[in-house]
């Protein structure tokens, strides 16, 4: 189960913060009382990402098309 700490909790102890991400605990971060970011374990799924993989980028293929320059 995911707990939820206030932003000043993490500045104040970010060592042992990461130390318990690290050994499984999924902390979520808040600013204000909203949520703004979550800190996942390294073998948790990992959140989806808009970015093209790096080995997809470095094959060739890229979802963005590339621009021609213009003088």
């Amino acid at each position: 189960m995911a707990r939820t700490i206030p932003h000043r909790e993490l500045r104040n102890n970010s060592s042992r913060i990461l130390d318990e991400v690290r050994r499984g605990e999924t902390i979520h971060i808040t600013n204000h009382g909203v949520v703004v970011a979550t800190l996942i374990p390294p073998q948790a799924e990992e959140p989806p990402c808009a970015c093209t993989p790096r080995a997809t980028r470095a094959a060739g293929a890229s979802s963005v098309p590339a621009r021609r320059r213009t003088a």
